[in-house]
């Protein structure tokens, strides 16, 4: 069998329009594969993240400065509740991104802070600022979000009104 040449084919109007339609397509898909920009709560998330990092730091510093041994129990309990709130929003900060929770935390050290330990009062104006943060913060989210950051808030506030009510107050 003898093998005849054909003439090169023809694209016609229809081929040519199906063609850029799935070239269109693909190009989407690919572009839509790219990585998101992270939601614009993921910043505050961190913020709050890195308030409960520092504030548990803060308190496990106090109470290894020898306060009578309740305030010590107490700002140990602050610091361990601290904790658990730092891990819950990581938690919340992984699956919101699917990776790891970023952290803005920086470590500096000046001579003023490293001469004097801190005080019970430091961690009760510190769980004061966090307590604010995450009731304003909490505001602005809704569902499961709104209640962990409500849950924060109401912890600190218990933590700095009774938990750690300064022996003047007290009286």
């Amino acid at each position: 069998m003898l093998h005849v040449p054909r003439p090169p084919s023809t694209v016609s109007r229809r081929q040519l329009m199906f063609g850029a339609a799935a070239l269109a397509l693909l190009g989407s898909t690919v572009a839509a594969c790219g990585s998101p920009p992270p939601p614009p709560d993921v910043d505050e998330l961190t913020v709050q993240l890195d308030r409960a990092r520092a504030d548990s730091q803060l308190a496990t510093d106090a109470a290894a400065a020898t306060p009578p041994p309740p305030t010590a129990q107490a700002l140990t309990a602050v610091a361990s509740e601290r904790s658990a709130h730092a891990q819950a929003l990581s938690d919340e900060l992984v699956r919101i991104l699917g990776t790891n929770a970023p952290t803005t935390t920086t470590t500096t050290t000046t001579p003023a802070q490293s001469a004097k330990a801190p005080t019970t009062d430091d961690v009760i104006a510190a769980l004061r600022q966090s307590a604010d943060a995450a009731t304003q913060l909490a505001t602005k989210q809704s569902g499961y979000r709104a209640g962990l950051l409500g849950s924060i808030a109401a912890s600190c506030t218990a933590a700095y009104t009774v938990a750690l009510v300064p022996a003047k107050a007290a009286q």
